[in-house]
């Protein structure tokens, strides 16, 4: 599925690699789709490809993305039109693409944070990879090797994805608190949350983080409500594991993914696997385990082991 499944532009975190295994733990039908930190909602993408679902709730505090996404899927020609204008001009500049990339940056922290622009730098800066400063500007250097995702590649995909999902999505920016509240019986959550992995403990795509007891508090009001949720959160590489697990007084199981070859590592002429956590509520974690999923992983199943 992944190599089908279309994306509006590379972006360091996104799960669209591991969506395949995620999905694997959905229900294959659900009322809406629920994600309160979206990234560049390579889950939501996935599930409208496999038709799990008609609605989707794609929320992220980081405003421009959400307005990237809005616009790669309710316009997608007007997207693509000014994307390949801002793409362009770059080869105009005398002293090359890097003054263009700068240029950019700086009107996008004066204000100019429009889609075309938050396309532009997500395709042409380091590994996808959306940075922020302390003072809530965008700083993350520029690719000096290449220029960019092509404008037609671009096109490709936005309409693809605009097919799949227009007229089917809610957006917003908002804490992930409002999110829950909108949560009913029938809906899924999928959730990504900043300030966990297997990369860095610091998530700078955004400018506060997420605090761990206040946000398990919150999935207890999920599990109140009977919301069903998944959660990717903490991980390992290498023997070393990153992230704080969640408590197991809310009855998720725990599942380590094969997130492939540490990108890191090989630099370092080691060879070690990453695996990313997922957690699964607990009617989730019981319906997995009727269907005999079994964890590729099972020692490191710590929470509610699963004796299939």
């Amino acid at each position: 599925m992944s190599g089908k499944t279309p994306h509006v532009v590379q972006y360091q975190g996104s799960k669209r690699i591991l969506a395949p295994q995620i999905l694997q733990y959905m229900p294959h039908k659900f009322k809406r789709l629920l994600e309160p930190f979206s990234g560049m909602a390579a889950v939501s993408i996935a599930v409208a490809v496999e038709c799990r679902t008609e609605r989707y709730i794609i929320n992220d505090l980081n405003e421009p993305i959400v307005k990237l996404l809005k616009s790669a899927i309710e316009t997608p020609s007007t997207l693509v039109k000014k994307y390949e204008i801002t793409w362009s001009e770059q080869f105009k500049y005398k002293d090359g693409h890097v003054e263009h990339f700068n240029h950019i940056r700086d009107r996008f922290n004066s204000g100019e944070q429009s889609p075309e622009n938050m396309l532009y730098l997500l395709a042409r800066c380091v590994k996808g990879s959306v940075r922020y400063g302390k003072n809530g500007k965008f700083n993350q250097s520029p690719d000096k090797r290449r220029h960019g995702t092509n404008p037609k590649n671009v096109a490709k995909n936005v309409h693809a994805i605009s097919a799949l999902m227009k007229g089917k999505v809610s957006f917003s920016a908002l804490d992930y608190h409002k999110i829950f509240e909108l949560a009913q019986p029938g809906d899924l959550v999928y959730m990504d949350p900043p300030y966990q992995g297997v990369t860095n403990n610091r998530d700078n795509r955004y400018f506060s983080g997420v605090s761990f007891d206040e946000f398990v508090e919150a999935l207890e009001t999920l599990n109140n409500k009977g919301i069903n949720y998944l959660i990717s959160y903490d991980g390992k590489c290498g023997g070393r594991e990153y992230g704080k697990e969640l408590p197991q007084k809310l009855e998720c199981t725990k599942i380590l993914l094969n997130a492939g070859l540490s990108t890191q590592a090989t630099l370092l002429g080691k060879h070690n696997t990453t695996y990313e956590a997922l957690y699964l509520s607990k009617n989730l974690s019981f319906n997995s385990k009727m269907r005999n999923i079994i964890d590729e992983s099972p020692k490191q199943m710590t929470l509610l082991e699963v004796s299939l």
